[in-house]
C-alpha cells in the first residue's frame, strides 16, 4: 500500500492511527491481529500486515474501472504503479501488452508480489517512489491506495514527484479516497484539497464515483475514479 523510504518519513503513525495500539487501521479490535509496529511511514508496518495477510485495502484483482480505461485507449501506455502491494494490475497490464513497472518499499510485499506474478516477477521492484527512476518514459501513473497511505506531510512531495515523472500530456489515473479522515491510514482527502494539491500541474479530465462492487469496504462510498492530465 505504501511506498516511501526512510528519508521520507513523515510520522504517518504520528498523525493518529485509527485503531487502538497493536491493531490494524480500519479494523475492529476484536478481529484484527496484534501488530508490533504502528508507524505506517516505515516498511516494518507494512511488512507485518503482509506477513499476517491483513490487507483490507487489497481488492484481490483488477478493478473494472481500470479495465474500462485500458479498453478505451488506442495504444498501450507505459505505466508505473507505486505502492503496488500484490501487483495484480501489473500482471494484467503486461498481459494487455502495456509496458509496466510496479514498485513497493515493503520487501515482504515485493516478495509476495513476485511469487504471485511468477514468470512476470521482473515487473516488480523494491523501490522508493520518491527516488525511483523507471526504465521508460511514463505515460500513466496508476493510483490506488497509495496517496491515502502517505502521511499528509508527504502529500506535497507526492504531487511534486508525479509532476516530475510525467511529461506534458501524460496522466495520473486511478482511485482516490475522497473522504477527509481525522486519522489513518488510510488518510482520506477532501475533493477541494485534492484539487489544490494537483491543480497547479494537472487538469482533471475524468471524475466519477466508483461503484461499491468495484471498491473495497475500507474505501466504499468514497472512492472516485479520476484522470488527471499533466499540463
Amino acid at each position: 500500500m505504501a511506498d516511501k523510504s526512510q528519508q521520507h518519513q513523515g510520522g504517518q503513525g504520528g498523525e493518529g492511527a485509527s485503531s487502538p495500539a497493536n491493531v490494524a487501521p480500519g479494523a475492529p479490535a476484536s478481529v484484527a491481529p496484534a501488530f508490533a509496529h504502528r508507524d505506517s511511514s516505515r516498511a516494518e508496518f507494512w511488512n507485518e500486515r503482509f506477513e499476517k495477510a491483513f490487507m483490507p485495502w487489497d481488492a484481490a484483482g483488477v478493478p473494472r474501472a481500470l479495465r474500462e480505461f485500458v479498453a478505451s485507449e488506442a495504444a498501450p501506455q507505459a505505466t508505473l504503479i507505486p505502492g503496488c502491494g500484490a501487483a495484480y494490475e501489473a500482471a494484467w497490464l503486461d498481459g494487455q501488452g502495456w509496458p509496466v513497472r510496479a514498485i513497493d518499499f515493503s520487501p515482504v510485499a515485493v516478495e509476495q508480489a513476485k511469487a504471485l506474478l511468477g514468470s512476470r516477477a521482473e515487473l516488480v521492484d523494491e523501490a522508493d517512489f520518491f527516488a525511483y527512476t523507471p526504465p521508460f518514459t511514463i505515460d500513466v501513473i496508476y493510483e490506488r491506495a497509495f496517496l491515502c497511505a502517505l502521511p499528509r506531510t508527504l502529500w506535497q512531495d507526492y504531487a511534486r514527484r508525479v509532476a516530475q515523472l510525467l511529461p506534458s500530456g501524460a496522466r495520473l489515473a486511478g482511485f482516490f479516497f475522497l473522504r477527509e479522515t481525522p486519522k489513518g491510514p488510510p488518510f482520506g482527502i477532501a475533493p477541494e484539497a485534492l484539487d489544490a494539491l494537483l491543480a497547479q500541474d494537472f487538469v482533471c479530465e475524468v471524475d466519477h464515483p466508483v461503484d461499491a462492487a468495484d471498491s473495497v469496504p475500507v474505501f466504499a462510498g468514497a472512492e472516485h475514479w479520476m484522470v488527471w492530465r499533466r499540463r
